[in-house]
């Protein structure tokens, strides 16, 4: 991905909230990779959101950089924790790192197992 010149602040750097949206769509590209629809899963009653962030903030991001975002997954208790980071592209300097856990509601209600579960099941037993 890419830095826009728009996501930075006044001090000609990553706005720290665009962070977040950097690491969000890395989860919503991943989901998309191992053929899960987000959208599909809401219109079925199933929602992941987010329940707690671990953030660090490590070597800014300017305008024009281009970055690296990555992610592992494991599964704890009814938690599906992301560890995220971003790379500059230039010489790989870290970012961001961000350990991000959601949680399912089916309805509203928090859930055990949802379609989740299976879809990762490939992901979490290959690591």
């Amino acid at each position: 991905m890419e830095v826009r010149d728009y996501e930075c602040d006044i001090e000609g750097i990553v706005n720290n909230a665009n962070y977040l949206h950097y690491a969000e769509h890395t989860r919503h590209l991943f989901l998309r990779s191992i053929g899960v629809s987000f959208a599909q899963l809401h219109e079925q009653g199933y929602d992941a959101v987010v329940a707690r962030m671990k953030l660090d903030f490590k070597t800014p991001l300017r305008c024009d950089d281009r970055f690296v975002s990555r992610l592992a997954l494991e599964k704890d208790g009814v938690k599906y924790v992301f560890h995220q980071a971003i790379y500059r592209e230039a010489d790989m300097q870290l970012a961001f790192r961000g350990e991000i856990s959601l949680v399912c509601l089916y309805q509203g209600q928090l859930v055990r197992t949802s379609p989740y579960d299976e879809a990762f099941a490939k992901v979490l037993n290959q690591q």
